[in-house]
């Protein structure tokens, strides 16, 4: 099965899964807003970057997986692993990571900031792109040989969102360092804005009403690092964002990203599908004691 077979039979796995499954979320797959996962509830998404790169580039998937659990009010954490797999090479497994979201302040305000802080331990092969920073990657050695290039890096992003009446405005401020090598830090952003189609509730039982969609539009890119700082071979992106609410719990994203320099992807395709259990902490609390 080639790099294009296995993305048609991923995107028409993941619709099969979605529209037969059983919590409207953000859209964005990069700009992170200020709503934190609820406290106790468990999060669990399967994604997909898909790159489709220049002509002297071969085209990549990179499928990862999310759980994310609300820890209290006020603190979320959530793992990642992720893995590669590129046209004419092979399928690889490319690390994991560690994230925490903290809100410092409890009520809400008219902009909402929110800490984060994420631990990574990946190899060069690693094309998830979470978040764009630095200068672009080069990405002309087979998987075999980026695979055993590891590195272990510690990011820190400023998450500040704001609501202005249906809309959802967010920006982040990204800084990373690469603790395996010196590479300087690194610095990207990413800005982003959603909103439902319609806020008006309805008693109707429908999969695609538009108050189950939600749309927007991210912006994110590099600003280089303290060794170049700058826009000089840096990637930027523009992406129109989908969410569709399927069920009470489950949620399907999709977002086309369109590079805008030299150095970026002509095409990033983002999709992923979510499912929400609410309460996974008592209900694992109450299995380890046995009580109901």
């Amino acid at each position: 099965m080639n790099l294009l077979q296995r993305i048609v039979f991923a995107t028409l796995f993941v619709a099969g899964t979605v529209f037969s499954g059983t919590a409207q979320e953000s859209p964005n797959f990069v700009t992170y807003d200020h709503h934190l996962e609820e406290k106790g509830d468990l999060e669990i998404a399967i994604s997909s970057t898909v790159g489709f790169p220049r002509q002297s580039q071969p085209a990549f998937i990179a499928p990862y997986a999310e759980l994310e659990y609300g820890v209290t009010d006020w603190w979320t954490s959530a793992l990642y692993l992720e893995s590669l797999s590129r046209e004419r090479d092979s399928t690889i497994f490319t690390g994991w990571s560690f994230e925490n979201r903290v809100r410092p302040l409890r009520s809400e305000h008219r902009i909402n900031p929110i800490l984060y802080v994420e631990f990574s331990n990946i190899n060069e092969a690693s094309r998830m792109q979470k978040e764009v920073v630095g200068q672009a990657p080069i990405f002309d050695e087979p998987n075999s040989e980026l695979r055993r290039a590891h590195a272990r890096e510690l990011e820190a992003k400023l998450i500040l969102g704001s609501t202005a009446g249906d809309w959802t405005i967010s920006e982040n401020f990204i800084v990373e360092k690469n603790l395996s090598a010196d590479e300087g830090w690194e610095f990207g952003y990413a800005f982003g804005v959603a909103r439902p189609l319609a806020t008006l509730f309805s008693a109707q039982n429908c999969r695609l009403c538009r108050k189950n969609i939600i749309i927007g539009t991210e912006l994110y890119g590099g600003l280089g690092s303290t060794q170049q700082f700058g826009f000089r071979d840096t990637a930027h992106y523009l992406a129109p964002t989908l969410s569709l609410q399927i069920t009470e719990n489950s949620t399907f994203r999709v977002s086309p990203g369109i590079g805008l320099t030299h150095a970026s992807e002509p095409v990033l395709l983002r999709m992923g599908f979510t499912y929400e259990i609410a309460d996974f902490g008592l209900r694992l609390a109450r299995l380890f004691t046995g009580r109901r």
